[in-house]
Formats: C-alpha cells, sequence, structure tokens
C-alpha cells in the first residue's frame, strides 16, 4: 500500500531527497506522493518533522 501527505503537509520538501523512487512531487497546496511509484518504503514519513506522510 502506498504512503499518502495530509492536509499537516507544510511543503518544506524535506521528504523529496529521502524517496528512492522520486514518487514525490509538488502539487498544488503541498507535495503529493505517486501510487504508481511508491514502494512502500516508509523514508518519507521518517524524514517528514510534522508526520505529514502516512500509509494510505
Amino acid at each position: 500500500m502506498a504512503y499518502k501527505i495530509t492536509d499537516a503537509c507544510l511543503s518544506c520538501g524535506a521528504c523529496i531527497d529521502e524517496c528512492p523512487t522520486e514518487a514525490i512531487s509538488q502539487g498544488d497546496a503541498t507535495y503529493q506522493i505517486d501510487e504508481d511509484k511508491c514502494i512502500d518504503c516508509g523514508a518519507c514519513a521518517g524524514a517528514c518533522p510534522v508526520g505529514a506522510c502516512e500509509e494510505a
């Protein structure tokens, strides 16, 4: 199951460099995760300072 980024996202970009599959990109309001690229590793969740990355 892919991860998702919640509305708690501050758009700080901390998660982007941690994603090994480059599944995270800037969306309209916050960052977003491409479910097709996400390998469910949780690296983004560990990097997020506000816990905005969570399992979908």
